[in-house]
């Protein structure tokens, strides 16, 4: 079964291909996404990376929690579920219609 490991602290000049390259390290690596902003297109520093196994996503947690890459100091820990957020309202600001 895949593990899914949240990477924290990514310099933000760090694209998926890379992630994926610097994890291999550890094990067969399923995917690597570093995550963009969609208004800006610029990474937000925080990506996921998917092992094909457990074990290996197991050591490239021990191998890369609290380590440099390009000049920051990354966290790895098993990635959680998304938590439920509230919806937010864009319109006017966060106002929404007829409040304002």
């Amino acid at each position: 079964m895949a593990k899914r490991l949240y990477v924290g602290g990514l310099p933000y000049a760090t694209r998926d291909a890379e992630l994926k390259e610097a994890f291999s390290e550890a094990g067969e690596v399923a995917s690597a996404t570093v995550i963009m902003d969609r208004a800006s297109g610029r990474s937000k520093g925080f990506g996921f990376v998917e092992f094909e196994n457990d074990a290996d996503a197991d050591k490239a947690i021990e191998m890369f929690d609290g380590k440099d890459m390009g000049g920051r100091t990354i966290n790895v820990n098993e990635a959680r579920p998304m938590e439920e957020r509230p919806r937010r309202d864009n319109d006017r600001g966060g106002y929404s219609r007829g409040n304002w």
